[in-house]
């Protein structure tokens, strides 16, 4: 490969851009950028201050003159200017500044976008100096950067809980054959948390502390008969000043449960649907579970049990779907997985 075909191709770059966090991939580099999707932008200028994990640092934390906000919503744009300036910022730093970079970008997005959502992201990321825009949807992604061998004819069933959504599929020969996409995700756990705290210890907390309890002490299924518990520290609501409280493991997945139930019944609607060749190889090679919602202790194990299916964690579930972009990016064998293609440059 000569010179100029080494240097087109790293110019091509494959985008996670999710609710929670955005995670970008650079052809023949690898993932280059992992940063939480918030960017904090000036209230009387509008104009953009921080972005990524320097950003995140001022939720609820940020001073009067300053907003930091998720530009992204249950897995599309709420923001489009700031979504754009996010794209714009992260394609600065996967490429070191140089201005003269206008890559190909194939995004993930969920499955269940409208029409005018996939513009939106396309025009984001055209506006932030893209010259190709491919999207793939999320859970097709995921399985190829699982390892799942979707190119083949049999059936392949992920499930993706991410920051905003939770995309559930069964992929054979590089499509879709039945999926569902619900936005009950990462996210509305989180927000569960918080309301548990506020409603049963009186405790206002925010967003990053609910995340904290998440991921220290969530579960959606007792592995053992421990019960795990942590110190909190917000505002309690009635005496108006900072205070602690100590929650339980089996507090928070009990909060947590309508949530994980409403994931669950997601997952049996599709394996409902599913053709029974394709529902005789699911059972045969098992599920696979990929995303930040992975990661909440026992939903394998609970997935499994209420199924009756051998559920697997993918071997690095927060990174599958920028995986899949990249592997996109670099092997011609993907050609019929794209959602939609526009080539505004």
């Amino acid at each position: 490969m000569g010179f100029f075909n080494r240097f087109k191709l790293s110019r091509d770059m494959g985008i996670d851009l999710g609710t929670a966090n955005t995670l970008v991939y650079v052809s023949s580099k690898g993932i280059v950028l992992e940063e939480p999707s918030v960017v904090a932008i000036e209230r009387k200028t509008e104009y953009p201050r921080a972005f990524g994990k320097e950003a995140k640092l001022l939720l609820g934390r940020s001073p009067e003159n300053i907003e930091a906000l998720r530009p992204l919503k249950d897995g599309v744009i709420a923001d489009f200017d700031a979504t754009e300036a996010m794209i714009h910022e992260f394609i600065k730093r996967a490429f070191e500044g140089n201005p003269l970079v206008h890559p190909r970008m194939v995004i993930g997005i969920p499955s269940g976008v409208t029409k005018l959502e996939r513009r939106a992201v396309i025009e984001a990321a055209t506006n932030a100096g893209a010259r190709e825009v491919n999207l793939i949807e999320e859970p097709i992604a995921a399985a190829i950067g699982a390892g799942l061998p979707v190119t083949e004819a049999t059936g392949n069933m992920i499930i993706d809980i991410g920051g905003g959504t939770t995309e559930v599929a069964v992929i054979s020969s590089q499509g879709k054959v039945i999926s569902e996409s619900i936005r009950i995700a990462g996210d509305e756990l989180t927000e569960a948390i918080a309301n548990q705290i506020k409603r049963e210890h009186k405790l206002a907390i925010g967003e990053n502390t609910a995340e904290m309890i998440k991921f220290k002490i969530g579960s959606a299924y007792p592995i053992d008969e421990s019960d795990r518990t942590m110190e909190v520290r917000g505002l309690h609501l009635i005496s108006g000043l900072p205070s602690t409280v100590e929650v339980s493991e089996s507090e928070i997945r009990e909060c947590l449960k309508d949530s994980v139930r409403s994931i669950i019944e997601a997952v049996k609607r599709t394996l409902e649907q599913t053709p029974p060749d394709l529902a005789a190889d699911i059972i045969d090679r098992g599920i696979m579970l990929a995303g930040g919602g992975a990661l909440l202790r026992g939903i394998d194990i609970l997935i499994s049990h209420e199924t009756g299916i051998v559920t697997h964690i993918a071997a690095d579930p927060l990174k599958c779907v920028v995986l899949g972009t990249g592997k996109v990016l670099e092997d011609k064998t993907f050609d019929r997985v794209f959602s939609d293609t526009s080539v505004l440059r």
